[in-house]
């Protein structure tokens, strides 16, 4: 692919190139590209959103280009202040060391396993002196650092505004510099921690970064930014029927920007798709089906994509619950903890998940709803446990 095809793929959908004219410039160089994203785990699953910068970093992959893959292990612990209205808590290592184990591995899964290097950031941000950490916060001034939206805002709102979370950008910065990285890719909520690292490469005598970034997936809500915390997520690891089912939840409005980047349709296609909305020959419904099992089709297969919709079609058409319900064995504890069990079965992602899906009402034991934490044992065995309008499992023992 020559340096122009490759600039047209490797931008499609994006939000920012910058500068647009010297990526064009380093690709005609004929040299492998150093592409960097950092990825913090500071929760277990890789949802879609996510997957929108893997998606983007495997196509420089498929240019010929090296991945270069930054384990936030250290920066988790700080904590990125992008799009925070308020001082982020703190997280222990041993809860990033399993938040990484839980997605480096299906992060490895969406790239190719050819040029991708990966790097934990406490390689080098973890040995730091107090020299050079000093030496770091002497790039800086404070303008600079204030120059970012939602520091000013804080500031503005007289909202609190740690020290760290001020050293979060550097610290980030140093990844670019520990990797000589050609490109940072990232959400475009990334910008200015992305900008900062073009600084600091130039500040210590290497070539400045591009920089890369792609929108930001709203979640199923249709209102807020795709994420965990949120519960308005869709899993990479979710089942066909979880994917079709939720993807059919978003609003209507949302089908343009997830063709684009959860189906990752070319712009162009896009284009046409909205057009045929706007003017009825394209059926709402029908389209995001079509979009539904784009997604499934990705993850899962196309044969999965077509049983996710027809379970679909049984449980919301016919009303009828799934014909293949899997089994669980029940806990011998009596009475049952729900948020427990529900994590425990695979239904919720955690624990506190589990409590927030009683707190909404969203859990039936045998199709009758159910808010309290604990029931008696006798009253789940061969049972039915339902988490949501997809989530199901029969409660053996």
């Amino acid at each position: 692919m020559n340096p122009e095809a490759q600039l047209e793929y490797l931008i499609d959908g994006v939000d920012t190139v910058l500068p647009e004219a010297e990526l064009l410039e380093r690709l005609r160089l004929g040299r492998p590209l150093r592409a960097k994203l950092g990825v913090d785990p500071t929760a277990p699953d890789v949802t879609l959103g996510w997957a929108v910068v893997f998606e983007r970093l495997r196509r420089f992959q498929e240019c010929g280009h090296t991945a270069v893959l930054i384990i936030g292990d250290f920066t988790a612990q700080v904590g990125d202040p992008s799009g925070k209205s308020e001082t982020r808590r703190r997280i222990a290592a041993d809860e990033v060391g399993a938040y990484v184990s839980d997605v480096v591995d299906t992060i490895k899964e969406l790239l190719l396993p050819e040029n991708l290097e990966i790097r934990h950031n406490s390689e080098w941000l973890g040995h730091m002196d107090m020299h050079a950490v000093l030496d770091l916060t002497s790039q800086f001034t404070v303008s600079r650092i204030m120059d970012r939206e939602d520091f000013t805002n804080r500031w503005e709102a007289h909202e609190p505004i740690s020290m760290i979370e001020f050293m979060y950008p550097l610290l980030q910065a140093m990844d670019s510099v520990a990797v000589q990285s050609d490109i940072e890719l990232g959400g475009s909520d990334q910008l200015f921690n992305n900008l900062v690292g073009r600084d600091l490469q130039e500040r210590k005598g290497q070539a400045g970064q591009m920089v890369m970034t792609v929108p930001l997936l709203v979640g199923t809500d249709g209102v807020k930014k795709m994420s965990q915390s949120l519960g308005n997520y869709i899993s990479v690891k979710d089942t066909p029927e979880e994917m079709f089912g939720k993807t059919m939840s978003i609003p209507d409005e949302l089908m343009g920007q997830w063709f684009s980047l959860a189906a990752y349709r070319p712009a162009a296609e896009v284009r046409a798709i909205l057009e045929g909305l706007r003017d009825g020959s394209r059926h709402p419904g029908e389209t995001k089906r079509e979009l539904a099992r784009s997604i499934v089709a990705r993850y899962w297969s196309e044969g999965a994509a077509a049983e996710a919709e027809s379970a679909f079609d049984r449980l919301f058409r016919q009303h009828a619950a799934p014909e293949d319900i899997a089994e669980f064995p029940l806990p011998a504890d009596d009475p049952a903890w729900l948020p427990g069990l529900l994590n425990e079965a695979g239904l919720v992602a955690s624990n506190g998940e589990g409590r927030r899906m009683l707190k909404q009402k969203a859990v039936r034991v045998d199709g009758n709803q159910v808010t309290e934490e604990s029931l008696d044992r006798g009253d789940l065995v061969g049972a039915v446990l339902q988490v949501g309008k997809r989530r199901f499992i029969r409660l053996v023992g």
